[in-house]
């Protein structure tokens, strides 16, 4: 199979976004809540902590606003009291190398292994569905569930070639390349299928106060 087509336009994207590196201005101030303001508790059924990271972690990934939650169920009974993890790394822009970094490259360089990956589709609020990416993720004896998109002008986004096409078009049309990455992570204690379907619930009742800390992709002035 001939490769050319696709170092081709590997190449014309890389030179696109290298000429809006050049002929950019500033992007416009957007209108977002901060993550500090996110609900630690979620209805009746989740209560939170905050996390934090590490300020040399911070300093690698230079983020605009973050947040890094532990949340479990608020009541006895209501479910297994098994903790799951909520990041949210927000970056108001991407144009000068801050940019989120993929699960993918990440968590192997954590020691983490890929056990399997999948694109699902997630009902969410108003009858709506949302495209994300599920995986199986272990190390030594762990596992964990993980389930992550790209959040970016309004736009969910599952794959990291998508997100950077969308990002060049939106930088063009809109001078805007803000985006945030979303993970959810969960511990495998009985099945795989029964860590996702954990996880599927609390993505499904946290999902409405996320859209309210995300920037629209509404056109900015």
């Amino acid at each position: 199979m001939r490769r050319w087509p696709v170092v081709v336009a590997v190449t014309m994207l890389f030179m696109t976004w290298g000429s809006i590196q050049l002929l950019s201005h500033g992007e416009p101030t957007l209108s977002k809540k901060p993550f500090s303001e996110f609900p630690l508790a979620i209805g009746d059924k989740w209560k939170g902590k905050e996390l934090g990271m590490e300020q040399s972690v911070l300093d690698i990934l230079r983020l605009s606003d973050y947040m890094m939650r532990v949340y479990a169920p608020s009541q006895e009974g209501q479910g297994r009291a098994m903790p799951l993890w909520l990041y949210v790394g927000y970056y108001q822009s991407q144009r000068t190398g801050s940019t989120y970094h993929s699960p993918k490259n990440c968590l192997p360089g954590s020691g983490w292994q890929f056990m399997e990956s999948d694109q699902v589709s997630v009902p969410v609020s108003n009858g709506h569905s949302i495209l994300i990416n599920k995986v199986l993720i272990q190390k030594g004896l762990d596992k964990q569930v993980i389930l992550y998109w790209y959040q970016d002008r309004g736009r969910v986004i599952a794959s990291e070639y998508w997100a950077k096409g969308y990002m060049i078009w939106d930088a063009m049309t809109q001078n805007r390349t803000d985006g945030s990455l979303v993970r959810i992570s969960v511990p495998v204690t009985t099945t795989p299928e029964d860590a996702y379907q954990y996880s599927l619930g609390f993505l499904q009742d946290v999902w409405p106060l996320l859209l309210d800390y995300m920037p629209t992709g509404e056109r900015v002035t």
